[in-house]
């Protein structure tokens, strides 16, 4: 049967148990995650992230998605393209509004074309871009997509940006020390001289997951994360509300780590997690204590997989100090469609220079691996 393809403005119009069957168990796709984003007014028109949601029924069926906006600007996104709109813009040419397939603010990995063959994730990529064009939008991104969209947007004809994200895997580690034990001699021993910084402090550290996590947690969360922003000269892009209906909405997807000096919380890091990922999203603190971040961010994550046998470890964007705690390199990236043919073949003579210099950071990443070589250490 033939799909028919309609486009709402409103995700509270789209049932969200079909919507959550499309995105499978990844919680930052889910329809609760981004109706909060919504209705807490963050990805809004009003803030340059206008939502419009691709649906491809069949029957009255709902078989494929897309969620997309339709960007002002290009803040919130973690791919930068401000050199392409200054290009455009050097030559009269509007770059924005984009259509941009992304979930907001958030770096992660994940399904962009929700359905589940490869024939439907190309329908709905084809879809977008003829949209596109018939609005005369200047260009169309995904942004962090899955194995899976990449293959059905390279059939729709994307060009494809690289990037490198850094990632823990549990390989079925007994414990933390079991973990350590595979790193190599100098690796371990700064994480251990690290860890004993946080110890000496008088650090503890205390998780609390999903209905767990009380009023006083969460305002304290969002103060240190508040002030996160603040210290960088920025507003942050997510509100106290959009956590508080998280909390309510998808209880299960949060886990809060506090780190308590005296009894008392001066530092926590918000993770969402799934049945096989712990994804490493937010991070403040109100006092500065050596090691204090890496130990809360990430080897506080590291246990948690470990304890409760989650596969693997998502970090955030950017940062290849992260490979000195066991994390190592992966390869992530955004995909394109520039209206313009002319601009179309300079972005793709530039991918084409930039993409070997990726490459070759990401191999001369692999060869510095913070994990043991050769025989064991004595």
């Amino acid at each position: 049967m033939s799909p028919t393809f309609t486009l709402t403005r409103n995700l509270q119009d789209i049932n969200a148990e079909q919507w959550d069957e499309l995105s499978g168990d990844h919680p930052l796709v889910r329809h609760a995650f981004l109706l909060a984003l919504d209705q807490a007014g963050c990805a809004t028109p009003e803030t340059g992230w206008a939502p419009h949601y691709l649906l491809l029924h069949r029957d009255g069926k709902l078989e494929g998605a897309m969620p997309l906006y339709l960007k002002s600007h290009s803040r919130g996104e973690y791919v930068f393209d401000y050199a392409w709109a200054r290009a455009f813009e050097r030559h009269g040419l509007p770059y924005y509004p984009k259509l941009l397939s992304a979930i907001p603010f958030t770096p992660v990995p994940g399904p962009r074309l929700l359905a589940a063959t490869h024939d439907d994730r190309v329908l709905l990529a084809r879809k977008a871009i003829e949209m596109a064009q018939e609005n005369k939008i200047s260009s169309l991104h995904i942004l962090f997509p899955s194995e899976d969209d990449r293959s059905a947007l390279a059939e729709a004809g994307f060009l494809f940006r690289e990037n490198i994200q850094f990632h823990w895997f549990n390989k079925g580690y007994r414990d933390l020390d079991d973990f350590l034990s595979t790193l190599s001699q100098q690796k371990r021993k700064k994480i251990k001289q690290d860890r004993k910084k946080a110890i000496q402090a008088g650090i503890s550290f205390r998780w609390l997951q999903g209905t767990q996590i009380d009023g006083p947690a969460l305002d304290f969360f969002y103060r240190c994360y508040y002030q996160t922003y603040m210290e960088h000269g920025n507003a942050p892009y997510l509100s106290r509300d959009f956590f508080a209906q998280l909390l309510h909405s998808m209880p299960q997807n949060l886990a809060l780590v506090l780190a308590e000096q005296q009894g008392h919380p001066i530092a926590c890091a918000l993770n969402m997690r799934s049945r096989t990922r712990l994804f490493g999203r937010y991070w403040g603190s109100i006092q500065y204590v050596p090691g204090l971040h890496f130990e809360t961010c990430y080897m506080q994550a590291i246990e948690f997989c470990i304890e409760y046998g989650v596969q693997v470890f998502e970090g955030g964007a950017q940062g290849e100090h992260k490979l000195s705690r066991g994390m190592l390199p992966v390869q992530t990236s955004s995909a394109h469609w520039i209206r313009d043919q002319r601009y179309a073949e300079a972005i793709t003579n530039f991918l084409a220079e930039e993409t070997p210099a990726v490459m070759a950071y990401f191999n001369e990443l692999q060869d510095h691996s913070p994990f043991k070589k050769g025989p064991p250490d004595l």
